[in-house]
């Protein structure tokens, strides 16, 4: 079975349609039971990492990740839970993250160049750092993948498995271990992202 985290910030629907279709048996729930269950574990999110890390805090949550990721289980963080996978972020202030992967999240304002747009919200293309990971194993070299972020993590150069080119080179893919995470939307990126999101649940 393959979980769903769900603590009432995450796009549930479309990765667990997303994930269904390739034939998994999918549950989206905050039971930490059922999450100690599952093969396979997701955290999506969208949204403010401050508001995000309060509800993984006070419901316990954090403490379960933590827990099931130190116990070796896949775990893979989507966007904001990407981010949420971090020792920190400044994103409105200075917030703990789950510190499963180090490094900070900190915003493109100031980064980028002027002209482009924050958030950056499209496809952009993929390149890849060398480091392996099984969840990206059937993912290619400059294939496209679909981004909406405004802020993205640095400081994390060992555990980079991938990038993505916006006036300089973003923090597009991380792993460590059994822990990895897109800054992208896999379940909205067509093709590319159902073999990356397979290749994550047959690991």
């Amino acid at each position: 079975m393959i979980a769903i985290i769900d603590y009432g910030m995450g796009n549930l629907f479309s990765l667990s349609s997303s994930l269904k279709s390739l034939g998994y048996e999918v549950e989206i729930t905050a039971d930490p039971e059922r999450l100690r269950a599952a093969d396979k574990l997701f955290l999506p999110g969208v949204g403010a990492f401050r508001d995000a890390q309060e509800r993984l805090f006070s419901t316990g949550l954090a403490d379960v990740i933590r827990e099931l990721a130190a116990e070796g289980k896949p775990l893979m963080g989507i966007c904001l839970g990407m981010q949420l996978l971090f020792d920190k972020s400044y994103e409105y202030g200075e917030y703990e993250g789950l510190g499963l992967i180090p490094g900070t999240v900190v915003p493109m304002e100031g980064s980028i160049a002027p002209e482009l747009k924050i958030p950056q919200i499209g496809w952009n293309a993929l390149h890849f750092t060398g480091l392996e990971h099984p969840a990206f194993a059937d993912t290619k070299e400059g294939e496209f993948v679909y981004f909406v972020h405004s802020y993205y993590a640095t400081d994390c150069d060992p555990y980079v498995v991938a990038t993505t080119e916006y006036s300089k080179e973003l923090t597009a893919a991380v792993a460590k271990d059994n822990v990895c995470g897109c800054q992208f939307h896999p379940e909205k990126s067509g093709e590319v992202g159902l073999r990356l999101l397979d290749a994550f649940c047959k690991q």
